[in-house]
């Protein structure tokens, strides 16, 4: 780990260049010379194994959050704000969107009952207690669970060039039943059952996405209708006016962070529920109690059989009351398992469904048979009606907030597993480490919003559209449960078929009515999904064909350049042809993107072969991001030498934190900084030479050494070489398609020719570079995929 350092050539504070972090950094204090000369001598693990263990650490430790006493508390807090903002506004328009006409009371228990069951069993049962189990490294969501398959089974392909990457955590076939083995036999062998896998998480995805364009516009729109309870004259072009001010606010306050908007949105969900929960008993009370008896299953059966293929079409509108149950799995990463359950079993569960019950008691007695058209607006209390119209406004607002964190998680993860090219993404919390905000997604699903709020214009409209995508994620979900079951957790077949095959079932009942809307405004869901999960697959795709055609020209340096025994000067080997190298002043960093310890990054590779030229002092740069909020800046430095074979060659991987602020314009004094005290600690770790020095000059009165001769000369060769000059080496990699005269070649060609097209057009890793442009240079090279 980097100290603070002299940067004089002369003299130097000891310090631990590269150890492994510690769960706490000592701070750099005055020692005795003893102790320098200790800590010198216990320097003796290879530089190379323990950059490996670290890089192996980076990978493979896991970084899952834990919370507990008031932290977990205030996460459940602001759970409230974030995630039942949308499945707790389902009582504004479930009824309305389930009945044509004043239902009988027959009818109206029958759907409650449904309701309740719905709930209990697909939310509570199925998402709270079974499927948050399902997290990858804490991370929520259909794709979640197909990445979590992929760390316990071989269904997947990553990228080849990267040396370090999470171990695979395959169980061992032996410790598998017969019944698991196989099938995980077969996911591994069958081509179609991996690509099956692929687009069923990438499937669940783009559902969730749609989502998150149309559960803003039905919130909002189910709110501001409302006011028509209150003033009939209000037409349809000034509640979607109306609508489209709030939807333009909620997206403009996005970028304050999951926190801040979770921790301000949740009193005004924890008000909204409350108030739906007292209304709920008030209306028991007073109208019609024996509602209740909707808590046997018997009237939920007996609706459906009495109502036939009509109770069998209203599902579609009944599946409504779960909408947003997506949102407790997909925001898993941004609160924790633990908080989502407390936040639901405490407070949400319990206060929608006195809320449903209520209404049906009120609409169950109601004389003028219109109560349904707007159930929640016209069952509450007397007197509060105003009261109730502004938190169902707020509310609203709030009910967005859901799937649109949710979008952002997914988004991060799909970026993550190379199924979306690299857009900004900004970490909002120190605290909570998976809380993100992407602005451009942001601002799309605005428009997106914007727009089906004015071409739908009304709630019933809407929800046609709306349904479908909650009742798809649900039943990919509940298939991908199934599936982590046995083949990660290596539960009984005997126990998760029969499981499986009852939340199936159910899903599929649902499911099933809400296709039949498809025709009636679903197809807008469908599509955009169609469109969305197409372009996941493209880009997937096309990077695992730039990965092949890059693997192909990974090199190591004796496989490029060579040393003249009678000269000493390196030269490119005969494969190359051949030619001497000359060496020119300076300092160059060439980024490495891959980072692996004995490959040459291909920037170099190019750069050479170019200009039969290398600087005088070579620096291989490669940054590792990792998953924490910082990391110290005495533990982002890995520094070890690239090869024997090129004197003056290094390789540095530079760990950062997502709120580190590393590619600075004094980016090159950082990096000299610490390879001179790399240089001091590799050399004398070799010679084991010591003297105490005069005075070092620098800050906290460290003692300081002198150096041997040859570190003197390499510590002079690396001032000079920065003092002359320093630039920055980067990649243009410019990718052309290879033709091929056949059907699927043609096919192969469109792909990735649309690959190619995303890639020109969306941001680069390193758009963040903050450095003076004259110290940039760009090596162009032509890459056939």
């Amino acid at each position: 780990m980097a100290a603070e350092i002299d940067t004089r050539s002369s003299h130097i504070q000891i310090a631990d260049a590269i150890s492994p972090p510690r769960p706490q950094s000592p701070a750099l204090e005055s020692h005795s010379l003893e102790k320098e000369f200790k800590e010198i001598r216990n320097f003796g693990l290879d530089q190379e194994e323990k950059a490996n263990r670290i890089a192996h650490d980076d990978f493979n430790v896991k970084k899952k959050q834990h919370y507990s006493g008031f932290m977990l508390a205030w996460l459940s807090f602001q759970s409230i704000g974030t995630i039942y903002g949308d499945i707790g506004t389902s009582p504004l328009y479930v009824y309305s969107s389930t009945f044509s006409a004043q239902p009988s009371w027959d009818d109206l228990v029958g759907a409650l009952s449904i309701i309740i069951w719905a709930i209990t069993l697909i939310v509570t049962v199925k998402y709270t207690f079974i499927v948050l189990n399902a997290d990858d490294d804490g991370q929520g969501g259909t794709f979640a669970l197909y990445s979590l398959l992929a760390r316990y089974a071989r269904i997947t392909t990553g990228d080849p060039n990267v040396s370090h990457a999470p171990k695979l955590e395959r169980h061992a076939t032996s410790d598998m039943e017969p019944l698991g083995r196989g099938f995980r036999a077969f996911l591994e062998n069958s081509r179609g059952a991996k690509f099956l896998l692929k687009v069923t998480g990438v499937l669940g995805v783009s559902m969730v996405l749609a989502d998150g364009v149309l559960t803003p516009a039905q919130s909002v729109l189910g709110a501001i209708q409302g006011i028509t309870v209150a003033n009939p004259t209000l037409t349809t072009s000034s509640i979607v006016g109306i609508s489209c001010v709030i939807l333009v606010f909620l997206f403009a306050i996005q970028p304050f962070g999951t926190s801040k908007l979770g921790t301000t949105f949740a009193p005004i969900v924890t008000v909204w529920l409350l108030f739906n929960l007292c209304s709920g008993i008030y209306n028991l009370a007073r109208y019609d109690h024996t509602v209740l008896k909707a808590f046997s299953p018997y009237f939920a059966g007996a609706y459906l059989m009495r109502n036939g293929h009509q109770g069998w079409r209203s599902l579609g509108g009944l599946l409504l009351a779960f909408t947003g149950v997506e949102a407790l799995f997909a925001d898993l990463g941004a609160f924790s398992k633990r908080a989502i359950q407390i936040s639901w079993l405490g407070l949400a569960y319990p206060c929608l469904i006195f809320a449903y019950a209520g209404q049906a008691a009120y609409i169950s007695v109601d004389a003028t048979g219109t109560a349904y058209t707007n159930p929640f607006f016209h069952t509450v209390p007397p007197g509060s009606f105003y009261f109730s119209m502004v938190i169902a406004v707020l509310a609203s607002i709030v009910a967005s907030q859901a799937m649109i964190t949710s979008s952002f998680q997914l988004l991060t993860q799909v970026m993550r597993l190379s199924y979306f090219p690299h857009i900004k993404t900004v970490h909002t919390s120190a605290k909570f480490h998976d809380q993100v905000y992407v602005p451009m997604a942001n601002w799309l699903l605005m428009i997106g919003t914007v727009v089906v709020t004015a071409v739908y214009n009304n709630t019933t409209s809407l929800g046609n559209a709306y349904g479908v995508c909650v009742i798809f994620v649900t039943f990919i979900t509940t298939c991908m449960v199934a599936t982590v079951a046995i083949v990660t957790w290596r539960v009984p077949s005997y126990i998760v078929i029969p499981v499986f095959l009852v939340f199936a079932a159910l899903d599929a009942t649902f499911l099933s009515a809400a296709l039949v809307k498809v025709p009636d405004g679903a197809w807008f869901t469908v599509l955009l999904a169609a469109i969305l999960s197409t372009i996941f697959i493209v880009w997937r795709f096309g990077k695992e064909n730039q990965w092949s055609a890059e693997g192909a020209d990974r090199l190591q340096l004796t496989d490029l350049l060579t040393r003249d025994p009678s000269t000493g000067g390196l030269s490119l080997t005969p494969a190359f042809g051949g030619q001497p190298i000359s060496s020119a002043s300076g300092l160059g960093i060439f980024f490495d993107k891959v980072g692996g310890p004995h490959q040459v990054p291909t920037v170099f590779t190019q750069f050479i072969r170019k200009f039969k030229a290398r600087p005088a002092i070579v620096l291989f740069f490669h940054m590792r991001p990792l998953s924490l909020p910082t990391v110290p800046p005495e533990e982002r430095y890995v520094i070890t030498r690239a090869s024997s074979v090129v004197p003056s060659c290094y390789r540095v991987t530079l760990r950062h934190g997502y709120m580190d602020d590393v590619l600075t314009p004094d980016l090159g004094r950082q990096l000299v900084d610490h390879l001179v005290l790399y240089i001091t600690r590799d050399r004398q770790q070799h010679s084991g030479w010591l003297q105490q020095g005069g005075n070092s000059g620098s800050s906290g009165g460290a003692r300081s050494v002198e150096h041997t001769p040859e570190v003197q000369a390499e510590l002079d060769a690396l001032n000079r070489a920065y003092d002359d000059q320093t630039v920055y080496v980067i990649g243009k990699e410019v990718m052309k398609v290879q033709r091929r005269s056949s059907l699927k070649g043609f096919l192969r060609y469109a792909l990735l020719e649309t690959f190619l097209w995303i890639r020109e057009n969306s941001r680069t890793k390193l758009a963040d570079l903050d450095i003076d442009a004259d110290q940039l240079v760009e090596v162009g090279f032509v890459k056939k995929i």
